[in-house]
């Protein structure tokens, strides 16, 4: 492992993600990586109510991570692998909220609703991808990072927001840590890595209408699926 993100979810962790294995720190893991191999799911829900976990083995093949729910573990992965750079991905915490009520907020909502409810449950009578989902996150970015619903109270889920940084900010040393923006691009990336600046555009992806568009937002292919662990269905 050569880079740990520690941002919160919209704050440009699927942008950083493709310019980490842009510039050779892939395969680098996100959230996305959870749908497009999703016996990870078993894996994280077990690893959230796990007293020890096998990073080694939850993260192989990976050079890198971002977003949720590899950032809700930044310290203990920060502890485990000690030569990995860290990095705290931010934004102006108003906007970073806006991008959450406009995307993960909203997709809450949706499975607390009646319709929510009723599919995760009969995905738990069925055994099917979406309750072990919604438990993996209940488990790991809800209990972890919002404990009761900061979507309804925005004074709080800032607070929180500005609250993690500090934290990352004051555990980690300043050698060790880049807090990014991405709208900051390529330079202090690449200056922070040592490695050249490539000559393309910084990607910018997963804006809220990404978000939307994309299987992130869609419960049914996980209600439909079921998926073991190990890769097996």
């Amino acid at each position: 492992m050569q880079v740990i993100g520690t941002g919160f979810g919209r704050t440009g962790t699927l942008s950083l993600k493709t310019a980490l294995e842009r510039l050779g720190f892939g395969p680098c893991h996100h959230m996305v990586d959870v749908f497009d191999h999703p016996w990870q799911i078993r894996s994280w829900l077990a690893a959230a109510t796990a007293r020890e976990v096998d990073w080694d083995r939850l993260l192989l093949g990976y050079e890198s991570c971002v977003d949720g729910p590899t950032s809700i573990y930044w310290r203990q992965l920060a502890e485990h692998y000690p030569k990995a750079k860290v990095i705290l991905t931010t934004r102006d915490p108003d906007r970073w909220l806006t991008s959450m009520r406009r995307t993960l907020f909203a997709q809450r909502r949706r499975i607390e609703s009646l319709p929510g409810r009723t599919a995760v449950l009969l995905s738990s009578l069925l055994r099917t991808d979406l309750a072990a989902f919604v438990g993996m996150v209940d488990t790991t970015l809800d209990a972890r990072t919002f404990a009761t619903p900061a979507d309804r109270e925005p004074e709080r889920a800032i607070r929180l927001f500005e609250e993690h940084a500090a934290r990352v900010i004051a555990a980690i040393p300043a050698e060790r840590l880049l807090v990014f923006d991405a709208a900051d691009g390529w330079n202090p990336l690449c200056a922070f890595l040592g490695v050249p600046v490539p000559d393309e555009p910084f990607p910018r992806v997963n804006g809220a209408t990404d978000f939307t568009r994309s299987g992130l937002s869609r419960p049914l292919p996980l209600l439909l699926r079921r998926t073991r662990r190990g890769g097996h269905r």
